[in-house]
């Protein structure tokens, strides 16, 4: 897939605000607690632009990537100099270390909620509270009744904070075919019931996707949402964000279409006509059977921010954004583990990103509006993981700082060289596998996606 400049550009605004975010959250705790910076500088190599602030010398520097705050005098030779000066970060007291180190995730975490919060003010957000369910799902078809406004609460018994947590847990934890207990807070009473979602197996020939349901406005057709990956005998036609519009000459939008589509028998060769990316395109689909399970069915309200009441509800759920990145986070790993998912789908790196991003950058289907809303929750979200990658115990991260002082303050006193050496050595190594990883891991992705 071709990259546009503009995608770049993004990427590049997109994580340079992120990292500066990061170092000033540094430079500010260390203001606070009276220690001493001698440099900000936003991203890296020869100087741009600088000016003097606060006896701080403040930087912008011409390669787009990184940026760091300088809490050491450099000799003319490029070496630290020791001192006794008690402004300086190296001699002050543990808890303020600490304290600076912590600073930089922390204010990644609480950029990602505002943005967050932003964005559910001026635009409907998701939540966990049921509006209604899909006809014929699992989810209508359930014995048990639910009240719309009811809340989801806990999957199989783990808690969801997020509708994220929720589609972890129906789509990603368990199987299609498997039964799934969704755990419910009544909205009227605050008591807690269980609702069972038992799927209807079933095996007819079908084209394997999932839409929402009706004809969409763009290209009068079905948006695809999925693809399954069993279509066309396993070699898949149709991706996500796909509009199909005609099957065998007949438009998906006519009436009687379905009945048409379900006229059609296992093994016939389907031609059919889509467009991808404002492009329209043609190519034929074999006709198969697959196991076909009804949905799950829960349609969630989407709030929008009318008052204080919703405004405090919005901001709920942003809370917990970063709840729901840590625990999707660790189960996905586990996933990993136990093989149900693919090692290269655990990290991304720069070539990634970008990817992410192109993706929504030279969609010809979105407005204006909509790529700036998509970017703006993406870089949340990127926010907030940069956040917990950086309390990774990896030189060159906080999360070593972290580690070393929490050691200090266990043992009383500080590491022995020898062994912050050796400590340093061991996370240099794992800092350039993990680098190496998500690179080959972005590129692994691509040639597969392809």
């Amino acid at each position: 897939m071709s990259i546009s400049l503009l995608s770049i550009v993004a990427v590049i605004i997109i994580l340079g605000v992120l990292v500066t975010i990061h170092e000033l959250g540094h430079y500010w705790v260390a203001r606070l607690l009276k220690i001493k910076a001698f440099e900000v500088s936003i991203f890296v190599g020869p100087k741009l632009l600088h000016w003097k602030h606060n006896d701080c010398e403040f930087s912008i520097r011409c390669i787009p990537f990184g940026a760091y705050v300088r809490f050491t005098e450099i000799d003319e030779q490029g070496n630290p100099v020791e001192s006794d000066d008690p402004s300086l970060l190296v001699n002050q007291k543990r808890w303020k270390r600490l304290l600076v180190s912590l600073a930089g995730p922390f204010m990644n975490v609480l950029l990602g909620v505002l943005i967050l919060i932003i964005m559910y003010t001026v635009a409907p957000f998701n939540s966990l509270d049921i509006a209604r369910a899909q006809p014929d799902s699992q989810l209508a078809l359930a014995q048990q009744a639910f009240e719309p406004g009811d809340t989801v609460v806990a999957v199989n018994g783990h808690p969801v904070f997020t509708y994220i947590d929720y589609y972890y847990e129906v789509d990603n934890a368990v199987g299609p075919t498997d039964t799934v207990v969704l755990t419910m807070k009544s909205h009227n009473t605050g008591d807690k019931y269980d609702i069972t979602l038992e799927p209807e197996i079933s095996e007819r020939p079908m084209l394997g996707i999932t839409t929402y349901g009706d004809v969409s406005n763009k290209y009068n057709g079905w948006e695809i949402v999925e693809v399954n990956e069993d279509q066309n005998n396993g070699k898949p036609v149709l991706k996500p964000g796909d509009f199909l519009t005609y099957v065998n000459g007949k438009a998906v939008a006519d009436e009687g279409f379905m009945e048409f589509l379900h006229s059609q028998t296992d093994g016939d060769t389907l031609k059919l006509k889509f467009v991808r990316n404002g492009k329209e395109m043609e190519s034929d689909c074999a006709y198969v059977k697959m196991t076909y399970t009804n949905p799950r069915g829960a349609i969630f309200f989407s709030y929008e921010v009318s008052g204080i009441k919703g405004f405090l509800k919005a901001c709920s759920y942003a809370v917990k954004m970063p709840v729901t990145i840590v625990n999707v986070s660790v189960k996905a790993i586990g996933d990993v583990i136990e093989g149900r998912e693919k090692v290269y789908n655990m990290v991304s790196g720069p070539v990634g990103v970008t990817n992410v991003v192109s993706d929504v950058v030279d969609d010809v289907d979105d407005s204006a509006s909509e790529k700036i809303y998509t970017l703006a929750m993406l870089s949340a979200i990127i926010s907030i993981g940069l956040a917990f990658t950086n309390l990774l115990p990896i030189p060159g991260l906080d999360g070593i700082q972290i580690i070393l002082i929490i050691v200090e303050m266990v043992m009383g006193r500080p590491l022995s060289k020898k062994a912050e050496n050796v400590i340093n050595a061991v996370g240099f190594v794992m800092l350039l596998a993990l680098v190496i990883f998500a690179f080959a891991s972005d590129i692994i992705r691509i040639i597969v996606e392809r």
